[in-house]
Order: structure tokens, then sequence, then C-alpha cells
């Protein structure tokens, strides 16, 4: 099980996840879980992921290598106008990956979903905070939630 916290304070965001993938008497495996994307005082983002490892681990390759690909290529998150343009493009980056497994993959009680908690600052904007379905939609932390 993972577990990943993203906390919306009134000076800004906290982040914080384990590392631990599968855990058994002789048999412990870690991978990295909160991934950062930032241009120097212009934006920074962070993502945590949780589900599914290789689900996890593609949506997070397919995201850097839209960072560093050509201009003809699909949107990248470090070009995304607001953090709400982040969330929808992280959303359908891991609908992407999920479908694309979906019909060819396992054949398993385990889906291949995850969830992913995206937040952080673009310019001067608010800092922001969402946590995304592995159907690709997400939700917004606000002084309410």
């Amino acid at each position: 099980m993972t577990y990943c916290v993203g906390m919306r304070l009134g000076h800004g965001l906290v982040f914080m996840s384990d590392t631990r993938t599968n855990a058994g008497v002789d048999n412990i495996s870690t991978f990295r879980k909160m991934f950062t994307f930032e241009e120097p005082g212009e934006r920074f983002i962070t993502i945590l992921t949780a589900g599914n490892l290789a689900t996890t681990q593609a949506v997070i390759s397919i995201l850097e290598e839209r960072t560093k690909a050509p201009a003809d290529r699909s949107p990248s998150i470090m070009e995304a106008p607001s953090m709400f343009q982040v969330a929808r493009l992280v959303g359908q980056t891991l609908r992407e990956v999920i479908a694309a497994n979906a019909e060819t993959g396992q054949r398993a009680d385990a889906a291949f979903n995850a969830t992913l908690i995206v937040g952080g600052q673009i310019a001067d904007n608010p800092p922001r905070l969402f946590m995304v379905y592995p159907e690709g939609n997400f939700i917004e932390a606000g002084d309410d939630t």
C-alpha cells in the first residue's frame, strides 16, 4: 500500500510520500513516488503517485518526455498556463496509460489503476492542489476540503 499526502496550508503546500512498493519477510522493494518539475522563478509542480507501479512510472515518463520533445508534440505541463491545466494534462496522461493497457494487459483482479496528487504554483498565482482519479478527472483542495 502506498501512502502519499498533499496538504494545502495558509502558507503553501506540503507533500509527503513513502517509497515502499511491496514487502514480505525477505522481499522489500522501494521506488520513489514523489516527482518534481521546476522552472525556477516561473513554476514548481509536484506529483505524488499511488497505485499500479507500472502505470505510475509510465505516466511520469510520458510527462517527462513531453517536457523535452519538439514543438509538434503533445502539450507539456511545463507550458500549461495554470495549475488547473496541469491537472487536466496529468489526468489525460493517466487515462491514456490506463486505456492503453486495459485491453491488452493481464487479466486479473488487480487493475492498472493509479491515483495522483498534483500540486504546485505557476508564476505569482496562488498554489493549488488536486487529486487525480484513474478516470482522469480530479478534484481540487479548497478551504472546505
